[in-house]
């Protein structure tokens, strides 16, 4: 199973856009940052700076992925793979850092058959109706 797991690097394309609340202090030295040039606009400056943390954290992240058992980066999960669970009499924890892809091909039964719970920090990519169908194993 590890042999389809595969870093991910960040892409432009390939990201979730997220909301937050910031003080008008620190928007203003952010403003001011930017006007200054250290920044091309305040999501240059966000993306940097949130970088530098997750930088400055990795060492914690890493041991946190090796305490949890967690997969980094993408993982994908195929019709043929949980097939071969499902034939083995198998069930899998489902627990990925990063970017979790379930296959279009994969049915909501075959999903329920194998999947006994999902954990992603990140995103998941699966259709709608497993989605539905596993609401309730997602975490």
């Amino acid at each position: 199973m590890k042999d389809n797991v595969s870093k991910l690097r960040d892409k432009g394309g390939e990201s979730e856009k997220i909301t937050i609340n910031l003080g008008y202090v620190d928007l203003g030295r952010i403003d001011l940052l930017v006007q200054e040039g250290f920044y091309s606009n305040r999501t240059d400056f966000i993306r940097t700076a949130i970088r530098n943390q997750l930088a400055a954290e990795a060492e914690a992240v890493k041991q946190s992925i090796v305490r949890h058992t967690l997969e980094l980066g993408l993982r994908d999960y195929s019709r043929a793979e949980l097939e071969s669970l499902k034939a083995a009499g198998e069930r899998i924890h489902i627990k990925v850092v990063g970017l979790a892809r379930i296959a279009p091909d994969v049915t909501p039964e075959l999903a329920l058959a194998t999947i006994e719970s999902i954990t992603v920090l990140g995103a998941l990519q699966a259709s709608t109706e497993l989605k539905s169908a596993l609401a309730e194993r997602i975490r």
